[in-house]
């Protein structure tokens, strides 16, 4: 495995919509633990596997509820069954795109169907910074990015800053 497998923000595959997994099986499981590795090292919340490269409908999540307590999941096929209507912006960070944070938008509540990596199917109602995290991974599958949630202005500053900060590696490698 790679030192550093994550896509970063503006590779097209994190724009394109994720394949739903048909079986979960040995190597699904592999990959979610793969996947919980890598977060680990990064240091993040949530990590979709499309951001590893593989346009997997999976994603893998370690947050704390509103109550403080710890969710360590993974989410096959994860899916929004329903959305409050009351919002909430905070400021969110994307492990593909470090060291930039942008407020968004997101509904305050959610509920999540997913299968869990023994195939059992869950429905999950998040709130607060879990109902967040589970917005943003789940976007991912969808191909959203989390700058798509916000005005062109905040957009536009968030590439801009990634292509500056893309150029400086970019130049401290050659």
């Amino acid at each position: 495995m790679p030192e550093d497998p994550i896509l970063p923000i503006d590779d097209p595959l994190l724009s394109q919509h994720s394949r739903r997994i048909e079986a979960v099986d040995a190597d699904i499981r592999h990959l979610a633990a793969e996947m919980f590795a890598i977060m680990d090292r990064k240091q993040g919340v949530g990590l979709a596997a499309v951001q590893i490269g593989k346009p997997l409908s999976l994603v893998v999540l370690d947050m704390p509820d509103a109550s403080e307590r710890r969710h360590r999941i993974a989410m096959v096929n994860p899916e929004i069954a329903s959305r409050s209507t009351e919002t909430v912006v905070g400021e969110e960070s994307c492990l593909s795109m470090p060291g930039y944070g942008i407020p968004v938008p997101r509904h305050r509540e959610v509920s999540v169907r997913y299968l869990d990596l023994e195939g059992a199917s869950h429905l999950l109602h998040a709130t607060d910074p879990l109902a967040i995290c589970v917005q943003h991974e789940v976007d991912h599958v969808e191909g959203v990015l989390f700058f798509d949630r916000v005005s062109r202005l905040r957009r536009q500053r968030a590439r801009d800053y990634f292509r500056k900060v893309r150029r400086k590696y970019e130049a401290r490698a050659n």
